[in-house]
């Protein structure tokens, strides 16, 4: 892999382009389970291709087929230097979709299963992620983060995140305790991407491939793909990682050829030309 590098933390090296762990266990929330055996073929490949950040949470999975499980399975005993995130804060329901937020008394137990699934005896990025499925709001996280922050005092955590997120909460998380990386579905908040590079936080957005591309974004991501004999995927990957060095790629997939397509859009050079294309 020959994409740039991004120091997590300020001490855990990472390549900016990682792995979302969503699709691991399904396709989407509502679609049937994938074979376990393919979920813990794309992480071995994963990892053999040079991926070095997972992003994972406890809800990501359908019925007995869970992202957590199938990662401890495929991985450990982890390789030195490989990077996992997860995410608390939703309650997964019965039917598999993650919903309201968790107490902050209930955060301590989403985050001792967290380590029992993956094997861990600290993780490595813990995102609090607020507001469920709903976009970011301005309802107060500081209890709720305050409590990860006694976590991490604990040394069950190593660095906090926050996940779905207005710039109002972001700030309320600093007062408490460091935020190294914020998870967010949009890049067009550019204040906010502003802060992160400012301070050295990561940006990571979500949804990076399944956000939904419009038909103009699509035209000109063919333009610059045709030139570079890429597919119109990949150079949205590229375009992700050139919007700034701060900003982390962690495109989801069950598939290995998806996956080896991924991976490679590491490797795409943006010229000027292709940026300004893409900018239209």
């Amino acid at each position: 892999m020959t994409n740039q590098t991004f120091n997590l933390g300020g001490d855990l090296h990472i390549n900016r382009l990682g792995f979302g762990a969503m699709r691991l266990a399904m396709g989407t929330f509502d679609g049937p389970s994938r074979p376990p055996e393919t979920g813990i073929a794309v992480l071995r490949r994963a990892v053999e291709l040079g991926v070095n950040h997972i992003d994972t949470a406890a809800y990501y999975g359908r019925g007995a087929v869970l992202a957590n499980a199938l990662i401890r399975s495929a991985l450990a005993p982890y390789r030195d230097g490989l990077v996992i995130a997860t995410k608390v804060g939703p309650i997964r329901e019965p039917g598999g979709r993650p919903t309201g937020d968790a107490t902050p008394d209930q955060l301590r137990s989403l985050v001792e299963a967290d380590l029992l699934a993956l094997g861990l005896d600290r993780l490595d990025l813990v995102y609090l992620r607020a507001g469920g499925m709903t976009e970011p709001d301005d309802k107060s996280i500081a209890d709720r983060y305050a409590a990860l922050a006694e976590l991490r005092d604990e040394g069950l955590i190593r660095h906090l995140g926050v996940s779905n997120v207005s710039a109002a909460q972001l700030a309320e998380a600093r007062a408490i305790a460091p935020v190294a990386a914020v998870q967010n579905r949009h890049t067009d908040d550019l204040a906010l991407l502003t802060e992160c590079e400012k301070d050295g936080i990561a940006y990571v957005p979500f949804f990076t491939l399944g956000g939904g591309i419009s038909p103009l974004e699509t035209e000109r991501l063919g333009k610059v793909a045709a030139r570079l004999d890429a597919t119109v995927q990949q150079v949205a990957l590229a375009a992700l990682l050139a919007q700034s060095p701060n900003t982390l790629a962690i495109p989801g997939t069950g598939d290995l050829g998806h996956l080896e397509e991924n991976v490679a859009a590491g490797a795409l050079d943006l010229s000027e030309e292709d940026l300004a294309d893409l900018r239209g």
